[in-house]
């Protein structure tokens, strides 16, 4: 109307020459410059907000701003529902304004917008105040206006035109959708909504986004624990989070923190005392963020990373932004008895393999000679070297130059019963050679019925040795992949009594495999007395009856799906497996026959608890029911006197000294030069799988003993399972018990009842 007015008039003085000469002239052209200024405004900004032939790039919509998609973190649990860990591009957990601790709102406020509940998203004073004094004052965004910039990515790519590479123009453009974005933001949300979402979607700095994650990272509280000083830190890192953080700057934190608490008694917020009080408190900061490499079983959680990034592409989710809950089949309390297992181990075996090296190199050839050129080819290998490459042009001379200088470093140690890290001075070769006589283990503990792994450690330590044994790592696992060998061969025809003699056995090649002992007694040995002693002729007689082929196919059939040779060396174990699949194939046995995919993942719900995805363990009939009680009876013998896992009844004795009083069916596992030491173990409820050894198959122990597989590794899995027997609830989960036996089991299993029943028959006839 008013507009309508001013036309009206100067109609009017044009029609009636009210005003004449020069003047009616001058008042003509700004009252037509006044028209077309007006009709331009109406015209850009029309055209703003279609995005008129791509010149001003996209502005958000009704539908957008109603429904604002911020990147929130995936948050993966253990399936007593204990936080592991996030995967992440913003490290985000979102809060209502309820949560929020009302210093923390009035810091704000008082900080970056004083009069935000009085403008509707645009506030021209402030506008004015940082144009005449050229930001000197303040700048002129409001809240509403940076939530429109960091909710709605008004100056990210997707909101780039044609006009933004002019730069004067292409500022003029973003202002003004921010301006357009804000008001609009402001018709459809509360000013509290705001805060809320303002606070929901800044950056803090150390990849702390959002508030709830800055409070943690910083103080370790929540948002609606901060107290006044605290809450000034955080909206103080909004101007400058690197400049003003309290980690890396502290005295710059401390003068940003006092000056937002100045503009809180400044417009009311804090009295003086207040404010003179926090002002005095120092800035403790306690680091309490759930960082990506932190938190339960890292190593696991990087391998279900890669599942879950795969699984996400193929159904529509981005892992990284959509907010999903993923729960893992893995128990804390098992993960950390896991833990705690292969830590004491390795310190206790640490400290063995040192002194058996000790002023030597455990880099050796077949002949005990150390490898020439071992530690040159392993720094080729390094992301340092692969760097240098790059910054060098290839120039070895120069590359090895910087390999070879002197460096200040942090490094990890374990020296007896310390272990932690240690500031030092090494050239990058000489923290490639120390690094080396490092012992690695992987373990893994799964439910053979269910198929859901309960624990899963990758190796000695993670933010020092990132590679997983578990499921990444294949090699060779000797004696450990006989009992396939040994049931293909019962399948076949041959049963757990049939006898073979202790004798050289040769195949073409020529190829004639030996005892651990390098000698043969000639005596004839049962299959399973060949099994429980782990007698390689017995094995070598086997694969020469029924061949490569067969074992391979039961191989598969158990669930082992990396390449093996079809040679006749496979019968001691030559070809690599992984922890993950060897496990997979014991599991069988201890599941009646039935192969159950180890899975470690149950289920997946949506940012709003919505369940969008269960996993069912794949269950499939592998071999039959009494054939699998067969090897469990076979494999029970190697726990048994004169059997390779005799020691396992050295642990869970308790206080009374009464053994196990479980059965327990067992494979030990080593390999040629003592470079891989397996064991794999079943109770009738729980299969665990260990494997010791060194990065490098060149990396192995000089004595035959330590690096038997009875010794390197089996004392994991004794450890473990006395751990978790002496929990009372997991005990009772678990509980001891006998595998179950077939009601139809027609093999006789007891060689000397069946041998003393012939004998019988004999003296009759």
């Amino acid at each position: 109307m008013y507009f309508c007015n001013l036309f009206n008039v100067a109609y009017l003085i044009m029609k009636f020459k009210l005003v004449k000469g020069k003047y009616f002239r001058v008042i003509l052209a700004v009252w037509i410059l006044f028209g077309v200024s007006i009709i331009g405004t109406w015209l850009y900004f029309k055209a703003l907000e279609n995005d008129f032939l791509g010149l001003f790039g996209e502005i958000p919509s009704f539908e957008i701003l109603e429904n604002p998609r911020n990147e929130l973190a995936s948050e993966i649990y253990t399936a007593d529902n204990i936080l592991m860990g996030k995967y992440y591009r913003e490290n985000r957990t979102p809060v209502t304004y309820e949560e929020l601790s009302p210093y923390l709102v009035n810091a704000l406020i008082a900080t970056e917008d004083i009069r935000f509940e009085e403008h509707s998203g645009i506030d021209f004073w402030a506008i004015l105040r940082a144009v005449t004094s050229l930001g000197k004052d303040g700048g002129g965004s409001t809240i509403t206006q940076q939530l429109a910039k960091n909710l709605y990515r008004t100056r990210g790519e997707a909101s780039e035109g044609s006009l933004h590479s002019f730069p004067v123009l292409g500022m003029l453009v973003i202002k003004t959708k921010e301006w357009l974005t804000s008001v609009k933001i402001e018709q459809r949300y509360t000013k509290q909504e705001i805060i809320e979402m303002y606070l929901n979607t800044v950056a803090f700095g150390h990849n702390a986004f959002g508030v709830h994650t800055a409070a943690k990272a910083f103080f370790d509280k929540h948002p609606s624990q901060l107290n006044g000083q605290e809450a000034a830190v955080l909206v103080g890192l909004l101007k400058a989070p690197t400049y003003y953080s309290p980690i890396l700057n502290p005295g710059n934190a401390k003068n940003r923190r006092n000056t937002v608490l100045e503009q809180m008694q400044k417009y009311g917020y804090l009295t003086d005392s207040q404010c003179n009080y926090f002002k005095k408190q120092p800035i403790e900061v306690r680091y309490g963020v759930v960082q990506s490499v932190g938190g339960v079983a890292p190593y696991f959680r990087v391998e279900a990373q890669k599942y879950l990034e795969k699984w996400a592409a193929e159904n529509g989710y981005d892992l990284y932004s959509d907010g999903l809950r993923i729960y893992t089949s893995i128990d804390s309390r098992m993960q950390k008895y896991a833990e705690e297992a292969v830590h004491e181990h390795l310190v206790s075996f640490q400290a063995r393999f040192y002194s058996r090296w000790k002023g030597r190199n455990p880099w050796v050839d077949s002949w005990n000679k150390e490898i020439p050129g071992f530690i040159e080819n392993e720094a080729r290998k390094s992301a340092r070297y692969k760097w240098l490459s790059k910054k060098y042009d290839g120039n070895k001379a120069k590359i090895m130059e910087n390999m070879n200088t002197p460096t200040k470093m942090r490094v990890y140690y374990m020296k007896g019963d310390r272990v932690g890290e240690r500031d030092t001075t090494m050239t990058p070769m000489d923290s490639i050679r120390y690094y080396k006589h490092f012992l690695q283990a992987g373990f893994m503990v799964m439910e053979p019925q269910t198929g859901f792994v309960k624990a899963w450690v990758g190796g000695n330590n993670f933010k020092h040795f990132q590679y997983d044994h578990v499921f990444q790592s294949k090699r060779q696992p000797g004696s450990t992949f006989k009992p396939i060998l040994y049931a293909a061969a019962l399948d076949h025809g041959y049963t757990p009594c049939y006898k073979l003699q202790d004798t050289q056995v040769c195949f073409p090649g020529p190829w004639c495999p030996r005892n651990a002992n390098l000698a043969y007694s000639g005596a004839w040995l049962t299959l399973k007395q060949g099994l429980a002693t782990s007698t390689n002729s017995i094995a070598a007689g086997l694969m020469k009856k029924i061949g490569p082929r067969i074992v391979i196919e039961y191989a598969r059939d158990l669930g082992i799906k990396s390449p093996i040779d079809t040679t006749a060396t496979i019968c001691l174990g030559t070809s690599d497996v992984s922890i993950f699949e060897l496990l997979g194939a014991y599991s069988t046995f201890a599941n009646q026959g039935n192969h159950t995919e180890p899975t470690f993942i149950t289920r997946i719900e949506d940012r709003y608890g919505n369940v969008i995805k269960e996993f069912v363990p794949e269950v499939r009939r592998a071999i039959s029911e009494e054939l699998a009680y067969q090897m469990l009876d076979m494999m029970q013998g190697t726990t048994q006197s004169g059997g390779t896992a005799v020691f396992i009844h050295g642990y869970g004795k308790g206080e009374n000294n009464v053994g196990w009083h479980n059965e327990v069916a067992a494979k030990t596992g080593t390999t040629q030069n003592n470079s891989d030491a397996w064991f794999m173990g079943m109770t009738h409820n729980l299969s665990a799988g260990v494997w010791v050894g060194g990065d490098t198959r060149a990396t192995r122990f000089e004595s035959i003993i330590d690096g038997q597989g009875a010794v390197l590794a089996l004392p994991v899995w004794g450890k473990f399972f006395e751990k978790l027997y002496a929990d009372p609830e997991l005990h009772a989960k678990y509980p001891k018990g006998a595998f179950d036996r077939p009601d139809d089991l027609t093999i006789e299993l007891n060689c000397a009842k069946m041998e003393a029943d012939r004998q019988g028959v004999l003296k009759i006839n």
